[in-house]
């Protein structure tokens, strides 16, 4: 979330507190958070990704490995997913009574130095980095949430946004819960403190069941992760909309090929692998939709998996492979770079054309182009050198801020662009605001032609399952087709990969699975929402 003008960027580490509300749920553990009042859910704006993390030590506690760190690092290399809020809680796993918490406003590298490092000592703890979605940008609405249950502290992270909130939101209440925010994953945090009044606790939360129960409530979408004491709770959508793996920390100095056989130190669950190599962990998998897994220091185990119904296929996010993914992450047994590669591909068969070189808008576009060079044989050259220093264009708040954001993000490689007859691949147009400026710079400096091939189809449709794209009315596709918009943003061509090129590109290199355990999303490009519109869900 963003700050208010007058919050802190940086948050105060602080153990859970004692304020809570009627069912002795505490839902803000640090008490200078600003409590303001729900905002009305918007489910025709935009909605955002996040990024989840946790990590788990095995063995003796107190482990040697330094949690806190691990956690950190892995939100570090989730930080493309999410730069407004970040957060982490860590546990010793003594007592159910108090977290380390420490979450606020701003980039990983502003909120976390030495001294908060310090004050996060655990043997176990998740993290996390938003994007506002349902909620307002503030810091009330920081993750991970934490409250505070007659059965000790529950901490949880959340990526997705719940389609059916509002009805889920009302049998929270109806229960006597009050809600400060109108975040989904308070929400969540709520519903799982509320027992199901059919499953039997003697023992103790039966925090298995309680996820169950709210997975048959809410089918999508969200990956969580969910602390408690001594364990880590990972769950994935019944549809597996959002994504999750599973990493093993291995001793340092360990062999890539040899992490099987390899003791484990520890484990970790992510939104995505990319940060697992720099923390020193391996790839073991990713969790299965409707999956329920519990980390504890003996390892991890598959506690339960929920089943969607039998009519329904999974909805795997398909544009984690256009946009949102980094290019090293591993989804379905492949790893993104390849998927994006093979879009490439497609598209230059799809679309191909006589040119003199091959190049993108980096970097998210850099890796179809090279498959369109292949598949064209036409050399790749660099045309755009991109200011590392400035954020995506995509995110900007207004028009004007994303048209300066071009001018401020690229320079053009005069050398590389004069004379030439450029083919530019891009991942994806939005609003269509920032490929107009990047032509004219190109124009001028130099470039005979420039044709712009898009490796993904027209987005046409908002996303009511936690993505940033914007209403039917900003999405420039719905106004303007290929040659219009051509013409539009001073193209001499513009073509766009197909919905059937897309799904057949990122298939082939993925790993051979039971073709009912395989599907994705493609709501924003078709309108065929895996669980239809919010108001016409039966939830």
């Amino acid at each position: 979330m963003n700050p208010s003008t007058s919050a802190k960027t940086k948050a105060d580490s602080n153990v859970v507190s004692n304020c809570t509300d009627q069912l002795g749920e505490n839902v803000f553990p640090d008490k200078n958070y600003k409590q303001i009042q729900p905002e009305k859910k918007d489910v025709s704006g935009l909605t955002c990704e996040c990024g989840v993390f946790g990590a788990i030590a095995c063995g003796e506690w107190p482990t040697q490995i330094d949690i806190g760190q691990v956690v950190c690092l892995g939100l570090v290399a989730l930080q493309h997913r999410g730069q407004e809020s970040a957060g982490i809680v860590t546990s010793t796993g003594k007592t159910s009574k108090n977290f380390n918490v420490h979450k606020g406003m701003g980039m990983i590298n502003n909120l976390f130095n030495d001294d908060t490092m310090k004050k996060l000592k655990g043997n176990l703890g998740i993290g996390h980095n938003r994007y506002s979605t349902s909620a307002a940008s503030e810091m009330v609405n920081c993750q991970p949430f934490v409250v505070h249950t007659a059965h000790g502290a529950l901490a949880i992270a959340h990526n997705g946004e719940l389609v059916n909130c509002e009805s889920l939101r009302k049998e929270v209440l109806e229960r006597g819960v009050g809600l400060s925010t109108h975040s989904d994953s308070e929400l969540i945090a709520q519903s799982l403190c509320c027992a199901p009044l059919d499953i039997s606790e003697h023992d103790g939360p039966n925090w298995p069941a309680r996820i169950r129960h709210f997975m048959t409530l809410a089918p999508l979408s969200y990956s969580l992760v969910v602390m408690h004491k001594d364990k880590i709770y990972a769950v994935r959508d019944t549809y597996g909309n959002r994504p999750l793996c599973i990493g093993k920390i291995v001793p340092i100095g360990l062999r890539a090929g040899k992490p099987d056989v390899a003791p484990a130190e520890g484990y970790v669950v992510s939104s995505e692998s990319c940060g697992f190599l720099s923390i020193g962990a391996r790839y073991v998998r990713e969790l299965e939709p409707g999956e329920i897994v519990e980390f504890t220091r003996n390892g991890f185990r598959t506690v339960d998996i929920v089943e969607r119904p039998d009519y329904k296929r999974m909805a795997f996010c398909i544009f984690e492979y256009v946009y949102f993914a980094r290019a090293d992450s591993i989804f379905e047994g492949q790893m993104v770079y390849s998927a994006r590669l093979q879009c490439g591909r497609q598209l230059a068969r799809e679309s191909p054309l006589d040119a003199d070189i091959v190049s993108s808008v980096p970097e998210s576009g850099t890796a179809a182009a090279h498959g369109f060079a292949r598949e064209s044989n036409l050399p790749f050259a660099e045309v755009l050198c991109k200011n590392r220093y400035v954020g995506r264009t995509f995110i900007q708040p207004s028009t004007r801020l994303r048209q300066l954001g071009v001018a401020k993000k690229f320079g053009a490689l005069a050398e590389n662009v004069e004379g030439k007859r450029i083919v530019l691949i891009d991942d994806s147009i939005v609003r269509g605001n920032t490929i107009g400026p990047i032509i004219k710079l190109l124009r001028d400096a130099g470039a005979k032609e420039v044709h712009i091939r898009i490796a993904s189809p027209p987005l046409l449709y908002p996303c009511y399952m936690g993505i940033n794209i914007p209403t039917r009315e900003e999405l420039i596709a719905n106004k303007l087709n290929p040659e219009q918009l051509a013409k539009h943003v001073g193209a001499d061509s513009l073509a766009y990969l197909s919905v059937e090129g897309l799904v057949k590109a990122v298939q082939v290199n993925k790993a051979q699975c039971n073709p009912s355990k395989s599907g994705y999303c493609t709501a924003c490009l078709t309108g065929d929402y895996p669980g239809g519109l919010p108001e016409d869900l039966s939830w």
